[in-house]
């Protein structure tokens, strides 16, 4: 394996980086990492072993994994993150106008560019602000400003 010349590695790295962009898994970018930083290291010291290449390859690989993980551990999700597919939920403690009233609990609010249902206990007119202070389902619960 001596034989191998560090362009190898760095086309491996390009390989796994085009197919990292296909998948959109996350799971081969710290392979290319890998086989990149093995590449750089063949080019620096051109007589390590293919045994030695093999090791560090599979140690970059790991660590590189590793050290990602433990960084996106620490970070804390924006509030964005967390209600990325509940929309319903971005809206909560914001007000909005009603664009019918709100007749025996449902009405309709414009949200954004959108009409959306709104749920009330009590009857409020078209016009009159309202709060949203949940969701269910695909109706938003508010209350009168």
């Amino acid at each position: 394996m001596e034989h191998i010349a560090f362009w190898y590695w760095w086309i491996l790295a390009g390989i796994l980086l085009a197919l990292e962009l296909l998948s959109m898994t996350f799971y081969l970018l710290w392979i290319a990492i890998g086989a990149a930083t093995t590449g750089i290291m063949k080019w620096l010291a051109p007589g390590i072993s293919g045994e030695w290449q093999l090791v560090i390859f599979a140690v970059w690989s790991v660590l590189s994994a590793y050290l990602w993980y433990r960084y996106n551990k620490n970070r804390p999700l924006s509030k964005t993150q967390q209600t990325l597919n509940r929309r319903g939920q971005q809206y909560i403690g914001q007000m909005f106008t009603l664009e019918t009233a709100i007749i025996n609990g449902q009405g309709k609010a414009r949200v954004g560019d959108s009409p959306w249902l709104v749920l009330c206990n009590e009857n409020l007119s078209a016009g009159q602000k309202v709060k949203v202070v949940g969701e269910e389902g695909t109706a938003l619960r508010v209350e009168a400003c």
